[in-house]
């Protein structure tokens, strides 16, 4: 755990009692503080009491009384589309609203650290798409490097879970928008955008919102390094008013599809290669092409990213690679589950807007596609360069009639289930396709979270898989 520090024998509120919101109350207590839970969920009262916690309902006035500060949960919206009530009231009588993440940067610096050969670091992932993918993998080559190394945030454990880091650790944080908009503190070594899509636009108010929250983790601290992707109008902007100069190596550009040789420090994928320039001179290449854990020219855009990072840690290339080449890939993205008479299974239930879905039918000829849920705003534009790919559309979700009518003229079958998609699929498929879930949509129609979506599938796979056996 990550003591806070600075709260000894004040009075702090936390609103949101899920994970993030019942780590942040033990770190607040262990660092001192007079701790107030809050949920409007009576289970999350009844379980965070039952643990000790202090509750109080916050929607009374009176319960304000010399609090010195709101600790708010990522889900809980403070702003648009409109303000929950607490928070309302704090802002209203003026408590200052902070997060678990503006916690974490206050509190990481340790006292012994003057001791050690090596301080410790801390790396922040943010952007659209792939922040879960290039955390996992700057972590994964970390620890087969020999480098300590802890995974924390909107991945792996709350970020005060942590232990404190020992010489020469490192901390990879995933954060997103909703962590990045409303800490007070955001003081990374290295920070790293890798995309912008719409995504959230109702939380953020717009595009422009969505993305001023992001840029929050490069603009509040000043990262000592910065590794942004630049195949986004945003990511170009954001190089720009970081950068000092196209010298400036204090920025490494990334790109998945365009060769960038500038006098700067950059790092391309073309053709199934990435390539690390630095002033001007290609000084190391690794070939992509059959690292299984990181299909696609989206996932060659996370491991640019990732690449980036661990060479500003001091990795060398060949200790990079071979990391690369051990990462199995996460769970519920282009996650592999089986060949069955040639046929391939891809879990990517993580793709939950049309830009991810899309990252996704692009990696892939041949495809069987299992799609729909809960539709977000925008439309299925950001679909259109990969439907090439793909044979037949199965569509899922309560609403999949009325998804079907947005693909036009592509061929796709009314589903509902996704037991009845996975058969319809797995009868339909031929030796060399791909049977891909990528529902360009949310899970909430149908599922918890879009884990629960990928734990259906990959039972349905399973079961063909079982069913294989029997028939033999």
């Amino acid at each position: 755990m990550i003591p806070v520090r600075g709260v000894s024998g004040l009075k702090i509120a936390v609103l949101g009692l899920g994970r993030s919101g019942l780590s942040a109350a033990r770190a607040l207590q262990a660092g001192g503080a007079d701790v107030l839970c809050w949920d409007d969920s009576e289970d999350a009262r009844a379980r965070a009491e039952s643990t000790g916690h202090y509750i109080e309902d916050l929607s009374k006035t009176a319960a304000w009384s010399g609090v010195a500060r709101l600790i708010v949960s990522p889900g809980i919206p403070h702003l648009y589309p409109q303000p929950n009530s607490i928070v309302e009231l704090a802002m209203k009588t003026g408590v200052p609203i902070d997060n678990d993440i503006g916690l974490f940067f206050r509190s990481f610096g340790m006292e012994g650290w003057d001791h050690f050969a090596a301080i410790p670091k801390v790396v922040a992932v943010t952007g659209s798409n792939g922040k879960s993918t290039v955390s996992a993998l700057i972590h994964h080559c970390l620890e087969a490097a020999g480098r300590p190394s802890q995974l924390a945030g909107n991945i792996g454990r709350g970020v005060l879970d942590i232990e404190p880091p020992e010489d020469g650790g490192v901390v990879v944080l995933e954060l997103s928008s909703y962590q990045t908009e409303l800490a007070r503190a955001l003081t990374p070594d290295i920070a790293v955008f890798t995309n912008l899509t719409p995504d959230h636009l109702d939380r953020h108010g717009g595009i422009g919102g969505y993305f001023a929250a992001k840029r929050r983790l490069f603009a509040e601290g000043g990262p000592d390094r910065a590794i942004v992707g630049v195949d986004e109008p945003e990511g170009r902007f954001l190089t720009d008013q970081l950068s000092e100069g196209a010298q400036d190596d204090r920025v490494i550009q990334i790109s998945a599809g365009r060769k960038l040789d500038g006098p700067g420090w950059s790092v391309f994928a073309r053709k199934g290669f990435l390539s690390e320039y630095r002033k001007g001179r290609q000084v190391a290449s690794i070939d992509l092409r059959k690292l299984t854990g990181l299909p696609g020219a989206h996932n060659h855009q996370n491991a640019c990213a990732a690449y980036g990072v661990l060479r500003s840690l001091g990795l060398a290339p060949k200790l990079v690679e071979d990391g690369f080449a051990s990462f199995e890939g996460l769970p519920h993205r282009s996650q592999t589950i089986a060949e069955i008479n040639g046929v391939r299974f891809v879990n990517d239930s993580k793709a939950t807007n049309v830009d991810s879905a899309n990252m996704a039918l692009s990696a892939f000829k041949g495809i069987r596609w299992i799609v729909g849920g809960q539709m977000k705003d925008g439309g299925i534009d950001g679909l259109r360069s990969g439907l090439k790919n793909v044979a037949k559309a199965y569509v899922i979700g309560r609403h999949a009639r009325e998804i079907a009518l947005l693909f036009g003229n592509l061929p796709l079958e009314v589903c509902e289930t996704m037991d009845r998609a996975v058969a319809r699929a797995s009868e339909e498929a031929k030796s060399g396709e791909t049977v891909l879930l990528a529902p360009a949509a949310a899970s909430f129609d149908q599922y918890d979270n879009f884990e629960r979506r990928g734990e259906d599938f990959i039972a349905c796979v399973e079961a063909l898989g079982n069913q294989g056996k029997e028939d033999e």
